[in-house]
């Protein structure tokens, strides 16, 4: 009796955890769209941030496993998944603006914002121009100035066109969820319009007042030298086991990871976010 009394309180304590984490789907009205968005897990508010041609589902399983540690809200840009597009041109200033208003619109004062991709240029701009929203920031695959790309990436942005993705897997993936069939076109001209827009945002990020977890992979689309510099940037990059504190930011390279693998590394990426978003740094054996 004991046995199958200890058996069924297992069983309801990891449905409720389970249930804790299954995401909840609604829409929400932003800057004259219907962004679509999914609430999971329950704990401290992370804002999750997906990349170009991308949307919630593609991004796997990291967000689940976030779900486990953190209330997490995962949105879908402009275009993106279930949300409508609009007649407004695809910019990192813009995608900014539309995470700072969704916070407003589901009542997020503050919170720890994770992008991957276009969704970590968003969010770098989100804490750039609305630093009161953002606690922590982690940043995937991150880029601050249009010369951190790799140069084989510069060299095929100006060859980039719609045909290129006409009628290919990404398209047929996007059509899955899009309320309008007819746009993916459209979207693909405005995202190739977002490759060329300026990026030089050093001296916003010398000024930062959240701190980054800057992640990468060491054959991703920015350049080592280019995640080695934001991090500077930001303080990092001094000797450790001098009596001083670490600094807040944090650098991250996994290896043997191009630019497209680096969301699906779910063990990796939370092993590197859990503790950053909790402020644990590993001991030293000098007890720093």
């Amino acid at each position: 009796m004991l046995r199958t009394t200890v058996l069924a309180g297992v069983l309801l304590m990891t449905a409720a955890a389970h249930a804790q984490t299954e995401p909840t789907g609604a829409y929400v009205d932003v800057n004259g769209m219907q962004m679509y968005y999914e609430v999971s897990g329950e704990g401290d508010p992370l804002v999750v941030l997906h990349g170009a041609y991308m949307n919630i589902p593609s991004m796997g399983e990291i967000i689940p496993r976030l779900a486990e540690t953190h209330k997490i809200y995962a949105i879908e840009f402009q275009g993106h998944g279930r949300t409508e597009d609009i007649d407004r041109p695809i910019t990192y200033p813009n995608l900014a603006d539309d995470a700072a208003a969704f916070m407003d619109a589901v009542g997020i004062e503050k919170a720890d914002v994770f992008g991957y991709s276009m969704g970590a240029a968003a969010g770098l701009q989100l804490a750039i121009r609305h630093p009161e929203k953002v606690d922590q920031l982690i940043g995937a695959s991150i880029a601050y100035d249009v010369t951190g790309w790799q140069p084989a990436f510069r060299e095929f942005i100006p060859t980039m066109s719609a045909e290129m993705f006409a009628g290919g897997p990404m398209e047929a993936e996007w059509q899955k969820l899009a309320p309008n069939k007819d746009g993916f076109n459209d979207l693909v001209e405005k995202l190739i319009a977002l490759e060329k827009e300026p990026m030089a945002w050093e001296d916003d990020v010398r000024a930062l007042q959240a701190p980054v977890l800057i992640i990468a992979g060491d054959a991703d689309v920015s350049t080592l030298e280019h995640s080695v510099s934001m991090f500077r940037l930001l303080g990092g990059g001094v000797m450790g086991d001098m009596g001083q504190p670490l600094p807040a930011s944090r650098l991250a390279i996994l290896p043997a990871t191009s630019h497209t693998a680096v969301i699906n590394q779910v063990d990796l990426l939370y092993g590197f976010i859990e503790p950053y978003l909790q402020g644990k740094t590993p001991a030293g054996f000098m007890g720093q």
